[in-house]
């Protein structure tokens, strides 16, 4: 203060033509403080030097205290007269309330802003679960609730909460060792001064209690009596907020020049004297030291005191003189008729009011030497601007100080916090991150969910329910896929539903493509020697023409199977089932014109009959025909009114979809197929009253035996096809197409095959007119 008092009475600039004076109070304990604040208050006695200064009646500012307590008890009382109070180091953020402390200033930022930096630091490094520790007055305790709340908003959980004094009963601190040895915390928040965390660390170090990771407040983060504790060795590791260093030009050179002659009556210049040089100034009762020479310097000597590479509060004192002294230069350059008072008055320069100087302070703004600007809200604080250090090394002589971080309330929320990359000293001088955490946090594909009457920072993980996910670590909830999506085996991310249906390219559409075009190239081979045959008489004594139909319609069936296989559209949908009813009902219809021809013939043998006539090719080709349209008119109606299309059945599995064919209208499919099984049973009964007919004609026999396969493969059909699922359902209707038309072609041309190219001798008219001779007789 007096190294920035002299500097500022040589600048021309400041202050000009006004010299700037000062009284030291050096009081020790809150009553001594608040009676030299009222001293200050009521007025000085008149004080004349060599340079004939007027007299002031009461002081213009009051530079302290340090401490918040002191701080609180004095500016509240001289605040009523509206002298204004600058401090340093007095953090509490009570003192930011007008009503109460309406001449208060500071150039050391409030602790609200620190505790919420803290919390931020608490939260940057993911510990949710943290103690917390203050000592009993208005800083310990402002401050750690301040940063309680602001680590609540932060999402971390306070496990216990503790308080003490270094002059309170033994029980406090004893009932505090005992709540940090039994949690399970790992990171301890001490809000307190240096005096109780070198209490509270002797303490734990006799009862070694280590492992643990301290975060402290600028009151002892940095303060070199750490190192006088018992438990220093504890604190290795500890990260904190403090106010930034800087430089101040000449500061060092001024403390060197220090001399006792400066100072007769300060009991700590003399004892600071007689401790660096080892010798007993004149006038002391210690005479076991050797008498000072009086020629003893600073100029050589490094100590504490000398040391300016950690100028920190210090900065502080410089920075809250030169804010007066600026105050006082606006005031007194004021500009008649321009001035903030009544009409534009000015301050009278010789009869300066306190209150005329609190106007200007509220208003200042400069820049320091060292380009950091200074001003006030309309709190009286400053802009906040922390530096985050770490302990590195702590020994009984020594410490050192990192700094690893910044944190800037003037950025916006996201940049106030910046690490800076530097190597961090964690807690017991590990060399990783501790965990202080109540529960794990739960990974992507499980959710939070709380422990009942505990705090929500203790929770269990639970996997997300189907068709859920989480993908962000914690989360709070699950939410569903969309419907396309389904969660992976890991449930984080949503990934495209599976597209089921029957394919060319797996096994199972192989097999069936190759039984249908194996069906087919079959039915061309024995069209092929039907039609080489054709004038046999085996041949022509089957009706060939219908014989030759039949085997086409066959072919048709065989190859319409291969509509169902592949991924159904909306063209393939209508096809697949109206060429299986129209082919189908083709084939039925040519079986039951074979059925009726041999019933027919049979009965034109008799004497008198001559029913050939009613059913002859052209009746034979018109039952078809007629049989066939009303098939292609029922498949008209169900495509006209409500077709088949694709669809994306998501009932029967959740993880898949299964792409098929949606009948449309479920009565248009079963009068096909209800259309099909009458022709079916009608063909049957007539077969049947023809099996007892000669061998020679008896085809009606081996029709009989392809429509028993018929019904056994169809009446199989209905219940497989309602239970199957998926591309399974597809799969039974081809099987049950492939296996009606092979029973049709085996049954009914392979015995024709059998004669026609192994037993040629019984394919000759004269073979089949034997038999039938044998009937007519």
């Amino acid at each position: 203060m007096i190294f920035a008092i002299e500097e500022i009475n040589q600048n021309p600039a400041i202050l000009p033509n006004h010299t700037m004076g000062y009284k030291i109070y050096n009081s020790c304990g809150m009553s001594n403080i608040i009676r030299s604040a009222l001293d200050l208050a009521n007025g000085q006695r008149e004080i004349i030097d060599e340079r004939n200064c007027t007299k002031a009646d009461t002081a213009q500012a009051v530079l302290g205290h340090s401490g918040s307590a002191p701080t609180v008890g004095f500016a509240r009382i001289i605040g009523r007269f509206q002298i204004p109070v600058l401090s340093h180091f007095a953090t509490c953020a009570c003192l930011s309330n007008r009503e109460e402390f309406p001449s208060f200033f500071r150039t050391i930022p409030s602790d609200l802003h620190q505790s919420r930096a803290l919390a931020k630091l608490v939260k940057h490094f993911g510990w949710t679960w943290v103690g917390a520790i203050s000592n009993k007055n208005d800083y310990g305790i402002n401050g750690i609730a301040a940063f309680i709340q602001a680590a609540q908003e932060e999402g971390v959980c306070i496990e216990y909460y503790q308080a003490f004094e270094q002059t309170g009963p033994l029980h406090e601190l004893t009932k505090v060792v005992e709540t940090v040895k039994y949690s399970t915390s790992k990171v301890i928040v001490a809000f307190m001064s240096h005096r109780e965390i070198n209490v509270l660390v002797t303490e734990l170090f006799k009862q070694n209690i280590t492992g643990l990771q301290w975060v402290g407040s600028d009151a002892w983060i940095t303060d070199d009596s750490l190192t006088d504790s018992e438990g220093h060795s504890l604190l290795v590791g500890s990260l904190g907020f403090t106010v930034s260093k800087a430089k101040i030009p000449g500061l060092e050179e001024h403390l060197r020049q220090l001399h006792p002659s400066q100072f007769p009556d300060s009991q700590f210049v003399r004892d600071f004297w007689e401790d660096v040089f080892d010798c007993a100034l004149n006038g002391t009762a210690n005479t076991q030291r050797k008498p000072c020479c009086g020629f003893e310097s600073l100029q050589t000597v490094e100590s504490y005191f000398t040391d300016v590479s950690e100028l920190r509060f210090t900065n502080n004192v410089y920075k809250s003189v030169y804010t007066v002294a600026y105050a006082l230069h606006s005031l007194v350059m004021c500009e008649e008729g321009r001035g903030p008072f009544y009409n534009g008055s000015c301050a009278d320069t010789g009869n300066i009011q306190p209150w005329q100087v609190l106007h200007y302070l509220q208003n200042v703004n400069f820049t320091t030497n060292q380009k950091e600007r200074v001003t006030f809200d309309q709190n009286g604080d400053i802009p906040a601007r922390y530096e985050l250090v770490n302990l590195q090394h702590v020994t009984s002589r020594t410490m050192h100080v990192a700094t690893v971080g910044v944190f800037d309330s003037t950025l916006s929320r996201e940049r106030q916090f910046i690490m800076n990359g530097m190597k961090i000293v964690w807690g017991g001088g590990s060399h990783t991150v501790p965990v202080s955490v109540c529960s794990e946090s739960c990974p992507p594909g499980k959710h939070k969910v709380l422990q009942k009457s505990k705090h929500i920072c203790c929770y269990d993980c639970i996997p997300c329910a189907e068709g859920e996910i989480s993908n962000i670590t914690d989360s709070k909830e699950c939410f569903k896929c969309p419907v396309d999506y389904w969660p992976d085996t890991r449930g984080d991310t949503c990934i495209l539903k599976e597209i089921e249906f029957l394919s060319y390219a797996e096994i199972m559409g192989i097999i069936l493509t190759f039984f249908c075009l194996m069906g087919a190239i079959v039915t061309t081979v024995i069209a092929s020697i039907f039609f080489h045959f054709r004038e046999t008489p085996i041949v022509r004594a089957n009706n060939s023409e219908l014989s030759f139909l039949l085997l086409f319609s066959l072919t048709l069936c065989f190859l319409c199977s291969l509509t169902f296989i592949g991924r159904p559209t909306e063209w393939s949908c209508m096809l697949r089932h109206t060429a299986f009813g129209i082919t189908f009902v083709l084939c039925i219809s040519c079986v039951l014109g074979k059925t009726i021809v041999v019933l027919m013939a049979f009965r034109a043998t008799l004497p008198g009959r001559n029913v050939m006539k009613w059913f002859g090719p052209a009746q034979q080709r018109l039952s078809v025909l007629a049989f066939t349209l009303i098939q292609v008119l029922i498949c008209i109606l169900w495509l006209t009114i409500n077709p088949p299309f694709p669809h994306k059945n998501m009932n029967h599995y959740k993880e898949r979809i299964i792409l098929e064919c949606s009948l449309g209208s479920p009565v248009g499919f079963w009068a096909v197929l209800g259309y099909i099984g009458l022709l079916a049973v009608l063909c049957f009964v007539l077969a049947f009253m023809a099996r007892m007919l000669p061998d020679n004609f008896n085809e009606a026999k081996f029709i009989t035996f392809s429509m028993l396969i018929f019904w056994a493969v169809w009446i199989a059909f209905v219940p497989a096809y309602v239970s199957s699922p998926g591309k399974f359902t597809v799969a039974v209707e081809i099987f049950a197409i492939i296996a009606s038309s092979y029973g049709l072609l085996l049954c009914i041309f392979m015995p024709k095959c059998y004669v026609i190219l192994l037993r040629p001798e019984q394919n000759t008219k004269r073979h089949i007119m034997s038999k039938s001779k044998d009937i007519q007789c």
